[in-house]
């Protein structure tokens, strides 16, 4: 598949507001490579969404912007330093991630899991702290799950224990926050919950957040950045009514559509062709 869009150049598309960048970064699973020479710029304050379709390295990228995975050639910056060399506390205390699929341990409550993001922030002469106990608590507040504090986590409903999650990521205090496709496994309720908890969280908390995401048209809601990938690339980056048009969902995603406006908020909302419009373009 050739992808036509235009993608500005390493110099054209620098963010000189951006603490976190991939640099000419080659990702890989021992022989297999994901991704070659990939350059992302995290805008400082943005509400980022990755997007692509499946196997394309959305999630591969992720991790190594957490220093989950690293990269065999090209680097990960962090303030203008190599992550890699970077102590893993000061990591920690920078970036945050919340993982596709997390597992909690078995009989742990609400707030002994949420408190576990205060992690970073401890050491051998400095324990639990004041702290510490109002961060997890407003973290619980902020994503309402503080009524759920004494609950066991494996008793609660999946956008319940996302919501925990999400609190444990924003317990830890970190200004930027990665989010691998935070809304999977949710019906559409809670996937918007889940997403619009993330809007007010970057709008009124300046965080800078990253998501991983497979719903187009959500992505096109709430980014203020959307970064699209196929085949290991990074194929189009910027506003989404900048990004997405008919063209490029065709050549990235194999669909014919129409974008037309979101009759809600005026974003680009991808509608499929019918059938028999498909089937005519097809011909």
């Amino acid at each position: 598949m050739t992808v036509t869009t235009t993608v500005p150049t390493a110099k054209e598309a620098a963010q000189p507001d951006a603490r976190l960048r991939a640099q000419n970064v080659t990702l890989a699973y021992d022989e297999r490579v994901v991704a070659r020479e990939l350059g992302l710029d995290v805008r400082d304050g943005s509400f980022t969404v990755i997007i692509g379709p499946n196997a394309c390295g959305k999630s591969t990228l992720l991790k190594a912007l957490a220093r989950i995975t690293r990269p065999s050639a090209g680097a990960v910056l962090l303030d203008g330093a190599a992550i890699a060399a970077l102590p893993t506390r000061k990591v920690a205390r920078e970036i945050g991630l919340l993982p596709q699929t997390s597992t909690a341990p078995s009989g742990i409550i609400v707030a002994d899991l949420v408190a576990r993001g205060r992690y970073p922030h401890q050491r051998m002469l400095r324990q639990w702290s004041a702290d510490d106990e109002r961060a997890t608590l407003d973290a619980m507040r902020r994503t309402g799950v503080a009524g759920l504090a004494d609950r066991f986590v494996d008793e609660l409903s999946g956008g319940q224990r996302q919501r925990v999650w999400l609190a444990m990521v924003l317990a830890q205090g970190t200004p930027i926050v990665l989010l691998d496709e935070p809304t999977t496994f949710l019906d559409v309720a809670h996937q918007i919950e889940v997403l619009d908890l993330c809007a007010d969280l970057h709008e009124e908390g300046g965080s800078t957040l990253v998501l991983v995401l497979h719903d187009i048209n959500q992505a096109c809601r709430y980014a203020t950045d959307l970064v699209v990938m196929s085949e290991g690339r990074v194929v189009a980056q910027g506003a989404p009514h900048d990004v997405v048009t008919a063209d490029l969902v065709r050549e990235v995603f194999g669909l014919p559509c129409r974008v037309l406006p979101d009759p809600e908020t005026g974003t680009p909302m991808v509608v499929p062709l019918a059938r028999a419009g498909r089937a005519a373009q097809v011909r």
